[in-house]
């Protein structure tokens, strides 16, 4: 059978066709590469370009490549654009779902594999979240991820389609350094962007109620995300018609931002360059958020293999590759 993985031209997607294609599993593209990039797409790989919200095109998709899993990553993503432009988020992720799961139904797909998010959390005050805690989406991103699920689920045991929606917490890293995040919302290419062009990292707060006063995350390598996309896939098809899954994507470990810059500035070669300057508070931003990773490790026989010393490692590496003219740490360049 096929995995249609839509946005698989995106930091997270390429990581999932890879591994996905490294198991032996027939994979094939669906983007509008709005922010992907088709050289991250190997060439063997079956390509489509189109949105979510064409859904004559994703039936001909469905139909050509004969899929019969869907991996859903395409979507908007930006908390803030969220916060800002509302609806293109309740379109582009909400109705572009609508769409796809009409066609999905419409298709004998067997399963569907829907990305979300820790931002379906909202802010909570539990020392380790599960799935089990409470969905209280603070912006709209988080709320059409929760949304999303909904769908999923409701969509599934209509049409005996078996689903799971994976929860990821805060993806860093890179498998190889091509397939590298090159954008700057995520905290670790931000620090690089700072660092490489002689300016300060920022830390919003350092008055919170964690050890060091800074905000603490679960940080997951996008390699091991990519890997518990495999697992959840293939156990999908072993899975009765109409059940759902949905699993935390963490390492079960937390890191503050301030220990993150720390590393940063450790991997890097930039050292004392790297001490941040502080800003207030940005609205919405929880203490601390770290998965328990119970759930997938118990469903899934899934554990994350990376540690963050990796990710920052292997972020670096696909940094540099991407900006060569970037400034690099003095030390680096005596």
């Amino acid at each position: 059978m096929t995995w249609l993985i839509t946005g698989g031209a995106g930091f997270i997607g390429a990581h999932v066709v890879r591994a996905l294609r490294g198991a032996g599993e027939p994979v094939a593209v669906y983007d509008d590469l709005s922010t992907g990039d088709r050289s991250r797409v190997p060439a063997d790989v079956p390509f489509v370009r189109g949105s979510t919200l064409d859904g004559a095109l994703l039936r001909r998709t469905l139909a050509d490549l004969s899929v019969r899993g869907v991996v859903h990553l395409a979507a908007k993503k930006q908390v803030a654009e969220s916060v800002e432009r509302p609806l293109l988020y309740y379109r582009e992720n909400v109705q572009g779902l609508e769409t796809l799961l009409e066609a999905v139904a419409d298709s004998g797909v067997r399963a569907f594999l829907f990305s979300s998010s820790a931002a379906v959390y909202g802010m909570p005050d539990v020392p380790m979240v599960t799935e089990t805690t409470p969905c209280v989406p603070i912006n709209p991103y988080g709320e059409t991820k929760l949304a999303g699920e909904w769908m999923v689920r409701a969509t599934g045991k209509a049409h005996g389609i078996a689903t799971a929606s994976m929860r990821y917490f805060n993806v860093a890293g890179a498998a190889t350094p091509e397939l590298a995040d090159t954008g700057v919302s995520n905290l670790v290419p931000m620090v690089f962007e700072k660092l490489t062009r002689g300016a300060a990292p920022v830390i919003f707060g350092d008055d919170y109620d964690t050890e060091d006063g800074t905000c603490v995350r679960d940080f997951i390598h996008v390699d091991d995300v990519a890997s518990a996309h495999l697992a959840a896939a293939r156990a999908l098809l072993g899975r009765e018609p109409g059940t759902d899954l949905t699993v935390d994507v963490g390492r079960g470990e937390g890191v503050s931002v301030r220990e993150m810059i720390e590393l940063i500035g450790e991997v890097t070669g930039y050292g004392a360059e790297a001490a941040p300057v502080l800003a207030p508070r940005r609205a919405g931003d929880p203490a601390r958020v770290v998965a328990s990773a119970e759930r997938i490790r118990t469903e899934l026989g899934w554990s994350a293999r990376h540690d963050v010393r990796e990710m920052v490692a292997s972020a670096w590496e696909g940094w540099c590759l991407a900006h060569p003219g970037a400034r690099r740490p003095a030390a680096a360049s005596t």
